[in-house]
């Protein structure tokens, strides 16, 4: 306190000087540390003159549409036929589309987007639809002879490249064009097996997906072709309620033929003879074209039926118990034969499709309204609702047998003992029946027909009659069932016994190959060997029964 009553002004916080401090040398303002970017005006791009007209994806554009031609551009034309919207372009095998196994087999009504070419490069001008195209590969894939391939084996990152074959001894990869001769002769059980054996653990396969077979997956099996002679194709979705339509579209559009197929998975061979370079080559689908307009599934009053009764239906199966509920890109192969089955014993039949996206059930609707065939109600809370129709017939016939009572007498019979009161409820009771099951009757008719049963004509036999008739049965069956073939074959016949029948082959790689699983598990020491069709043939008749052994006996001891 001393100290602050020495100063001359009590005040120790002055204000600051009303001038500020002058330097005669005075600094210029710091720069910013990051300059601050000039961006030129933005300039409108003039449009392109093929594109005047855009049209965005999402415009309601409708066009209705007739059989015949809707655009043409000189020899290239979009065509609308009963296969829907096909593109034909000059020196094609066949009319191109974008999806040849899902197409629907009803006539479109009109298209959603205007009719151009997808292809590359574009000959017909396309209008914008705010699709972009579909990216350029950047992978080279080199052009050579299978024939004769360059010998890249010593170079790094080099890829194996498949040979033509399998050739039997003495045999050489031959120049073919059409399909036969690419696929030469027939595969036999052992060469099936090599072919297959190393494609059932890898994961090198093409997926098959809700669109099924398009355009550009022909060009995938032939790259996969052109490494390996047999391409997997995995069948997921929509398009395995309908396998022989996959596997038939497979066989004609990329021209090989399927030797192996278990559930989902196919097994396409390219032919021995397949070369590379004279392999059939298409254009690329740039743009993948808007589905055109079909006709509704779902109908008010469908065929056979009024408003009233299709409602009442309806109200009906919101109650019913679906048969299966169907998983997401699952393989819905035994859809078809559990649907007529469920028809059999109800005149509707409900599906859960629950968690499916709506164009795929609606999709699985549309497959088996042509498969089975039925009559689409609804397809409300994720649910197909079919009807079976007036016109669908029994595959078993409907039989009917009396109803036994308890003491197993037959309904209908009056017995002596009862008064007229109980004739009348005994005739009353006659009227009901009761249905014996379908497919016991079928089980009857076939043994029937293939001798293994006999059907009595005389109902009235006595024990000695009916032992005789038995008996006579038995011998005709016994004949029937054990009858062995005689099997004459010559020194060279013997020498050529090793060789596959033609014909057998072809059963063979042509039959769906339900014990496939069995044979691809089993393996055995003869797998290499080829397959003898006089293995099973072996005679169990005991040696010197025929008449041949005893014509030789007799010249012998001559």
């Amino acid at each position: 306190m001393a100290i602050v009553a020495t100063l001359t002004s009590p005040n120790l916080f002055t204000p600051p000087p009303s001038k500020p401090f002058n330097d005669s040398t005075d600094h210029p303002p710091p720069s910013p540390p990051i300059p601050i970017p000039k961006y030129p005006p933005k300039t409108l791009k003039p449009p392109n003159p093929p594109f005047k007209s855009s049209f965005h994806r999402r415009t309601k554009y409708y066009k209705p549409v007739s059989d015949g031609v809707i655009a043409t551009d000189n020899d290239r034309a979009v065509v609308v036929g009963d296969s829907g919207v096909s593109y034909l372009l000059p020196g094609a095998p066949f009319e191109f589309q974008f999806s040849y196994s899902e197409t629907p087999k009803v006539k479109p009504l009109a298209i959603r987007e205007p009719a151009f070419l997808p292809f590359a490069p574009p000959a017909m001008p396309r209008p914008w639809t705010g699709k972009a195209p579909l990216k350029k590969s950047k992978k080279k894939i080199p052009l050579f002879d299978s024939f004769n391939p360059p010998m890249l084996a010593g170079k790094k990152g080099a890829k194996v490249v498949e040979m033509p074959g399998p050739f039997r001894l003495g045999k050489a990869p031959v120049e073919g064009r059409s399909r036969e001769e690419v696929l030469g002769e027939p595969l036999s059980r052992a060469e099936i097996k090599l072919l297959i054996k190393p494609h059932l653990s890898h994961n090198r396969q093409v997926n098959l997906g809700r669109d099924g077979l398009t355009h550009n997956m022909l060009e995938l099996i032939h790259t996969h072709w052109k490494r390996q002679r047999v391409c997997k194709v995995r069948c997921k979705g929509v398009p395995t309620v309908d396998m022989d339509n996959v596997c038939h579209h497979l066989e004609e559009k990329t021209g090989g033929k399927i030797i192996h197929r278990v559930g989902g998975v196919v097994f396409l061979f390219r032919g021995r003879n397949y070369n590379y370079r004279t392999r059939p080559q298409y254009p690329i689908m740039l743009w993948k074209p808007a589905a055109p307009v079909y006709p509704k599934l779902i109908q008010e009053a469908p065929e056979g039926l009024t408003k009233d009764e299709a409602d009442e239906l309806r109200m009906k199966g919101k109650n019913l118990i679906p048969i299966c509920k169907l998983a997401k890109n699952g393989t819905y192969i035994g859809l078809v034969s559990d649907v007529r089955n469920a028809f059999e014993e109800s005149p509707l039949v409900k599906i859960n499709c629950e968690g499916i996206h709506a164009s795929d059930y609606k999709k699985l609707g549309a497959k088996l309204k042509e498969l089975v065939p039925c009559v689409l109600l609804s397809f409300d809370d994720e649910q197909i609702l079919m009807w079976r129709g007036e016109s669908w017939k029994f595959r078993y016939p409907k039989s009917h047998a009396p109803v036994k009572d308890d003491e197993g007498h037959n309904e209908g019979t009056s017995s002596s003992s009862t008064s007229g009161s109980s004739n009348d409820i005994t005739q009353n009771r006659s009227n009901k029946t009761r249905v014996a099951s379908p497919k016991l009757m079928w089980l009857w008719k076939r043994a029937i027909e293939s001798s293994k049963a006999l059907l009595l004509e005389e109902i009235e036999l006595g024990p000695d009659a009916l032992l005789e008739k038995v008996e006579e049965f038995a011998a005709i069956s016994q004949v029937t069932e054990h009858s062995y073939p005689a099997l004459i074959l010559s020194g060279q016949d013997a020498n050529s016994s090793s060789e596959i029948d033609d014909g057998q082959q072809s059963e063979f790689e042509g039959s769906d190959n339900n014990d496939s699983d069995e044979e691809g598990d089993t393996d055995s020491d003869g797998d290499d060997e080829e397959y003898d069709p006089f293995e099973h043939a072996e005679t169990c008749i005991p040696f010197g029964s025929l008449p041949l052994d005893a014509i030789a006996e007799k010249l012998s001891s001559d």
